[in-house]
């Protein structure tokens, strides 16, 4: 390992990241690396960290490489791979923007949920083809202290439970994962969305992440989100034939979700690079010790 390694800090609605450009994959990040790294009081701090990795040189990635050059391979801030990310997508394409590796327009970059579209608007707006939820049939709860809510289950990569309430301070602190039931609906693990209306198509969110905690925000969740509030208010744009876009107000800024009628959906918000720097190669081995 070289005594110094590059790194980025960026965030999307305050969805921070720990950015590790690593092209040939040539980096060994372990689950407990990571978890040094986005410790925000003995590392860089983050909710995650995005490896950023040619596709051609991860084997999770290489059959997505015709269509990709680039793999976002991420982790959660506790270590843990995940899925997805749709902030991380954004804040993974400004990287790449910066670095000189893409332009404004449209280009695509490989997650672990399948080839994702992005488009870079003039504006500088990003905008992340999420693909189509899924909704599994079954009852779900979720629960805080001595209230319980339905929830309903929507998965974008990675699982959710959206549930509707009458005041954001019912979610708790959300250090903990709230509890749900059935067990199975989440074999492992889920992100749970605490959600109030704002206006017409107008909603506000809570989140806490499966191995991050409380987020000040969480891309697929926003998507989960307006997915949820769409089939509540009847505007499935499947049933409608047009489009439903949503305002999501997260704790870290506001996002914009649109569900086509042919299923698929636009995540679009800011993405920002606010440092970059060294990491100290022979601190992070101490650090995993």
């Amino acid at each position: 390992m070289s005594t110094r390694i590059a790194f980025l800090k960026g965030h999307g609605t305050e969805n921070d990241f720990v950015i590790v450009p690593d092209p040939e994959n040539a980096i060994d990040l372990s689950p407990a690396a990571v978890a040094a790294l986005c410790d925000r009081r003995a590392g860089i701090g983050g909710d995650g960290l995005l490896h950023v990795v040619r596709s051609a040189a991860h084997p999770e990635a290489r059959d997505m490489a015709a269509e990709a050059e680039w793999f976002m391979d991420y982790r959660n801030g506790d270590g843990s791979i995940a899925e997805m990310c749709g902030n991380g997508t954004r804040v993974f394409a400004r990287y790449l923007q910066r670095a000189g590796h893409v332009a404004e327009g449209d280009f695509a970059i490989a997650t672990r949920g399948g080839v994702k579209p992005m488009h870079i608007a003039k504006n500088g707006d990003v905008t992340t083809l999420m693909g189509k939820a899924r909704l599994p049939e079954g009852d779900v709860k979720v629960t805080v202290g001595d209230r319980s809510w339905p929830a309903r289950n929507v998965n974008m990569g990675n699982p959710h439970a959206v549930a509707f309430v009458d005041d954001l301070a019912h979610a708790g602190d959300l250090y903990a994962p709230p509890p749900f039931s059935p067990a199975a609906a989440y074999p492992d693990g889920v992100n749970v969305e605490f959600v109030v209306d704002r206006g017409p198509r107008h909603v506000a969110m809570r989140v806490h992440e499966r191995g991050a905690g409380e987020t000040r925000s969480c891309g697929t969740g926003a998507c989960a989100v307006a997915v949820a509030t769409a089939r509540r208010d009847g505007a499935d744009p499947a049933v409608t034939g047009t489009q439903a876009t949503y305002t999501v107000d997260v704790p870290g800024g506001t996002l914009v979700i649109t569900e086509r009628p042919d299923g698929e959906i636009e995540l679009t918000g800011p993405a920002v690079i606010v440092a970059e720097g060294e990491i100290d190669a022979e601190w992070l081995e101490n650090a995993i010790r």
